[in-house]
């Protein structure tokens, strides 16, 4: 009959297929020795991110609006850890020194600006302290990603990366470059781009050493 229920019918099918997506991502970034790990909600991913960050540890972050979005930045701020937070920084140069302190933490916080189902991650950056912090430094890394991050194919992934959130999150600034303008890529080689490093990143060694939170709510930009 049209329009009944079958039996164990969901509410919400969203909620189910961002499940059955995210298992199919853990076992792919699994097999790329990726830790990885699906929350529900924010208030979930929040506690599974603060079991990966031992107590008295150091913990900086870049471009981590994710983060910031399940309050994990705040609770690292007033917790029982040595946060290297930039934004409290009183003058550029110890921004700067804190920004380079961050490539030695016990801990890495950051987000994705895309992910491809077969378990690879692209992000973009203007300085390049995010994604050097990504490839090398921090003991470890928690990457925190909302399922609306996660396209089909790795082109794809790039293709958001450079088109969606990178126009996004340059309207945060203010160098007039195109996609601020626009709000669309003009490929360009303008001296405020912010597309100025574009890292996949394909596989983890050591293994377990990036650690995903894939959570089922829209995160970051």
């Amino acid at each position: 009959m049209i329009g009944r229920k079958r039996s164990g019918y969901c509410d919400r099918p969203e909620t189910e297929i961002q499940k059955k997506r995210a298992n199919v991502l853990i076992k792919n970034l699994h097999s790329r020795h990726f830790e990885a790990c699906y929350c529900a909600d924010k208030a979930e991913a929040l506690k599974k991110a603060l079991e990966w960050i031992p107590a008295g540890s150091s913990v900086g972050w870049g471009g981590a609006m994710s983060a910031q979005q399940i309050g994990l930045l705040d609770t690292v701020r007033t917790g029982d850890y040595r946060a290297l937070d930039r934004e409290r920084a009183a003058t550029p140069e110890e921004r700067k020194a804190i920004m380079k302190q961050c490539l030695g933490a016990d801990v890495f916080i950051t987000g994705a600006n895309a992910l491809s189902m077969d378990g690879q991650m692209v992000n973009i950056d203007g300085n390049g302290n995010r994604v050097a912090a990504i490839v090398y430094g921090p003991e470890s890394v928690i990457v925190i990603a909302g399922m609306n991050k996660v396209m089909d194919s790795l082109d794809a992934a790039v293709e958001r990366a450079r088109t969606v959130a990178a126009p996004q999150n340059k309207q945060r600034f203010d160098s007039k470059t195109p996609c601020e303008v626009t709000g669309v890529c003009a490929d360009c080689k303008s001296d405020g781009c912010i597309c100025n490093q574009i890292l996949i990143t394909r596989n983890c060694n050591p293994p377990g050493r990036i650690k995903f939170i894939l959570v089922g709510e829209d995160l970051g930009l």
